[in-house]
């Protein structure tokens, strides 16, 4: 066990001579020892613990290095968000494995913006890098970080760019009235997020955050110049990426299915990559304390102890094989740890998407109902009004935004009471149905417009009537007036038991703010658009026009019962 030693403020010289300053936690001794590494926006010094316990990592060997990206607090040079942390994570990466006391080797940690600094040093190849474990991070930033099925992640956007805004407005050399009173504004909108700010029109440029001066996350430089998202993508660069990776991901997590891209990326191309994927929302992870409670349910307290292990144990394991030579375990080869809603346990499998999972149609029909039948009728469809004035209000779900939304699975009822979301149900289970992998839908729709939004939602029906969403997706259509398009969802990926006796539900409707961003149904650009024009929707569901949610069912059987007994 070794004593802590910390410096402040430790320089590192960039390609283009910018300066960016670090906090390096020492262990006394002679060493060497490897390093680990987090890079982000979100103020070094504040940012000690989370995901991992550094001073245990200390403890045990390892210089531990914070670093403030550029731009950022104690970080010289311009803040562009995600723009410079490839070129940045090399040159960094290079610099902390020459550290007095380094062993050379290089390994980096952290979720969210600390996950995606790791996956753009990946890309950029330093040679010292030997591992990353990047958590609850995206892959495209098309699919979660920026849009989703053409729609703005807008409740997460303008949130991150306002937080982000406080602390970078002390930098921005405002004389000291000005900048308490650009403080004090910027304030007053995150307080008023869910009441004001997020009502604010164009959504593709909120007035909020134009006030601040400050650039978000990326939304607005991702509409004008879409090019350059090509330099924080990542789905697009696994055949650049060759250091072992560990993975931790949420089934409620805005992020989800991109870090589950990854994983599948890199292991189609041989790679060395392994995957947790808990009930987690985006900082349930880093809050071993909350006990397993996600949104409205509880999900024990394993939920926060994969395999019996704590995060922070299965990444010093990690870590030790890659950074310390300690021998390899079967925690170290490919595959996906996952946490089975419903039956609340622990799953080892040997990869994803699991093989024995079978894609299986859920078709809605006229009646309300969800059967496994083809509808047999030919009907008129089902028809609601949306008015982008009165939308669907978010309740729930994989999101991070204003602490007036939390995420997980909560009560839906009072959003099925609206007369503008349409509502199907099974009859009750007459068995345990397990539904393990990635869920899409395939609805048949028109709108009386240019273009409108279809939103669909899977929930769970408990014996009590009580619904809970699990998983939902959004498609932005540009299409023609009264229109039939066949409309491809995607609903991201879980992993859940629904109990006999329990029902599924799908809700289908064309809003779901402020998550998204809403559509004002008259085709102008987001970046433009101030007139709101209320549509008349339609959704088909009949032999000829079978609207569908496709369910990856996995079969009852062994090894589906045994919950997994020795960690990763």
């Amino acid at each position: 066990m070794h004593e802590i030693t910390l410096q402040l403020d430790v320089p590192a010289t960039m390609r283009d001579g910018t300066i960016l300053r670090a906090n390096v936690f020492r262990p006394e001794g002679e060493g060497p020892f490897p390093v680990l590494l987090a890079r982000h926006p979100y103020d070094k010094n504040l940012m000690e613990t989370g995901q991992l316990d550094i001073r245990t990592l200390v403890r045990a060997g390892y210089i531990v290095v914070t670093q403030d990206s550029r731009g950022r607090f104690t970080s010289d040079g311009e803040w562009q968000p995600l723009l410079h942390e490839r070129e940045d994570g090399y040159d960094t990466v290079e610099w902390a494995a020459s550290l007095p006391g380094s062993n050379g080797r290089v390994g980096m940690f952290g979720p969210s913006y600390l996950g995606s600094t790791q996956w753009s040093a990946a890309i950029a190849r330093p040679p010292h890098l030997a591992t990353i474990v990047p958590a609850t991070t995206f892959a495209d930033p098309d699919n979660g970080l920026l849009f989703r099925g053409g729609a703005i992640e807008f409740g997460n956007n303008l949130f991150w760019g306002l937080f982000t805004a406080l602390g970078q407005i002390p930098k921005a050399g405002l004389e000291a009235d000005a900048m308490m009173r650009q403080l004090g504004t910027t304030f007053s909108e995150l307080d008023a997020l869910a009441s004001r700010t997020y009502w604010q029109l164009p959504a593709g440029a909120p007035a909020a955050l134009a006030a601040t001066g400050q650039p978000d996350l990326g939304v607005t430089l991702a509409l004008a110049e879409p090019a350059t998202m090509e330099d924080i993508r990542v789905s697009s660069k696994y055949d650049d990426i060759d250091v072992p990776t560990l993975g931790f991901a949420g089934w409620y997590d805005l992020f989800l299915q991109g870090d589950i891209d990854n994983y599948v990326g890199l292991r189609a191309r041989g790679r060395i990559a392994r995957l947790v994927i808990g009930p987690w929302h985006h900082g349930s992870l880093s809050s071993p304390w909350n006990g397993g409670q996600v949104g409205e349910i509880n999900f024990g307290l394993s939920a926060q102890t994969p395999g019996g292990q704590t995060v922070t144990d299965i990444e010093r394991e990690w870590y030790d094989h890659w950074l310390k030579d300690m021998p390899a375990t079967h925690a170290h080869e490919p595959g996906v740890l996952i946490f089975v809603m419903g039956t609340n346990q622990w799953r080892s499998e040997e990869d994803w998407p699991l093989a024995r999972a079978k894609d299986t149609a859920l078709y809605l029909n006229e009646d309300r109902t969800l059967t496994w039948s083809v509808p047999e009728l030919d009907v008129a469809g089902s028809g609601f009004t949306y008015d982008p004035a009165d939308p669907v209000i978010t309740r729930g779900g994989s999101i991070q935004m204003a602490s007036d939304f939390p995420a997980g699975p909560f009560d839906q009822r009072i959003v099925e009471a609206r007369d503008d979301v349409l509502v199907f149900t099974t009859d009750p289970l007459e068995a345990d149905l397990e539904i393990t992998g990635r869920i899409r839908a395939t609805i048949f729709a028109s709108t009386d417009g240019p273009s409108t939004d279809w939103v669909v939602r899977v929930c769970e029906v408990d014996a009590a009537g009580v619904s809970r969403n699990i998983t939902d997706g959004i498609t932005r259509v540009h299409t023609e007036s009264e229109r039939v398009d066949e409309v491809d969802v995607d609903l991201w990926s879980t992993s859940i038991v629904i109990r006999a006796g329990h029902r599924l539900r799908v809700q289908v409707t064309s809003s779901n703010f402020p998550r998204w961003d809403r559509n004002l149904n008259t085709g102008e650009p987001v970046t433009e658009g101030t007139t709101i024009r209320v549509a008349q929707q339609r959704l088909y569901h009949d032999r000829k026009r079978p609207s569908r949610i496709i369910l990856p069912i996995v079969p009852s059987g062994p090894e589906n019962g045994m919950a997994n007994r020795e960690g990763l």
